[in-house]
């Protein structure tokens, strides 16, 4: 396997604190503008624009792609993001949560503990910010992003990866959006949080 410079490198690769180099800053911003410039179609429109956390133990699933996107508010307001899609994912001890504005309240969802389960099928996310550890096994950096054999894709020319197969522990990231075709949350829990209650304090993100 080649990178996008040709140079070989191993089909199996891991990355400790991933987000900080999945992409390169300059190439991804770079991308985002020239996309928006020319009308690339968001990966979600009439978003709130407030971010939520997600974390989990364990993350594994088969296709993967990640690309720049963005997402759109009712109002206008674009942000760019990193829209990552995975067809088939597994993830344990998934913890959501999300601030309620002008309040000290919190929404947080917790589901697949124990002998439990999260599953989902065509999934798609907007986020801004991840960190954890990540096994890729036959990864392609520099891909056209319209290319991707996921099932979502980016714009023609748009800077891309993609791997068969992504597993990370101790996930944590900050997203504005995750759709999914098929979202099963076995051991589901919600609750209004009067604390402020999150998955994980912004500082263990990168900065």
């Amino acid at each position: 396997m080649k990178d996008s410079q040709g140079n070989l490198v191993l089909g199996r690769t891991r990355w400790r604190r991933f987000a900080a180099v999945f992409i390169p800053a300059g190439v991804l911003a770079a991308g985002l503008m020239v996309g928006v410039a020319n009308g690339a179609v968001p990966i979600a429109l009439n978003v709130s624009g407030q971010t939520f956390k997600v974390s989990a133990s364990s993350l594994d699933g088969g296709k993967f792609s990640q690309y720049g996107a963005v997402v759109v508010e009712k109002n206008g307001t674009v942000h760019p993001v990193l829209a990552s899609a995975i067809d088939d994912a597994t993830l344990k001890d998934l913890c959501q949560s999300v601030t309620v504005p002008g309040t000290p309240f919190s929404m947080v969802i917790r589901a697949g503990g124990g002998t439990h389960t999260v599953t989902a099928h065509n999934l798609l996310i907007g986020m801004d910010t991840l960190t954890g550890d990540a096994v890729f096994t036959n990864i392609d950096i520099g891909q056209d992003a319209s290319t991707v054999p996921t099932w979502a894709k980016g714009e023609e020319k748009g800077f891309a990866q993609q791997a068969d197969h992504v597993k990370i522990t101790d996930l944590k990231q900050r997203a504005f959006t995750t759709h999914a075709g098929t979202f099963t949350l076995d051991g589901l829990s919600l609750k209004l949080s009067l604390s402020g209650e999150e998955c994980f304090p912004t500082s263990d993100l990168p900065s």
